[in-house]
């Protein structure tokens, strides 16, 4: 299990949104089965939808 504040604590060099949800997607094609989204990600370009959104890149990583 991981939670999402720790990616955002160890990938410092994360610039915005979509380089986020390519790590969660990367966690879970790494075989990670859970995963907790504990915080709201600090990005501009963060959606409203933000939750939903992590949620489908880590249930669905290869998805378009």
């Amino acid at each position: 299990m991981f939670y999402l504040s720790d990616i955002l604590k160890v990938e410092h060099d994360l610039d915005n949104f979509e380089d986020l949800l390519e790590i969660v997607r990367n966690k879970a094609r790494g075989g990670e089965l859970h995963m907790d989204v504990d915080v709201r990600p600090p990005f501009q370009d963060t959606p409203k939808d933000w939750q939903d959104r992590v949620e489908v890149a880590f249930t669905f990583p290869d998805r378009p």
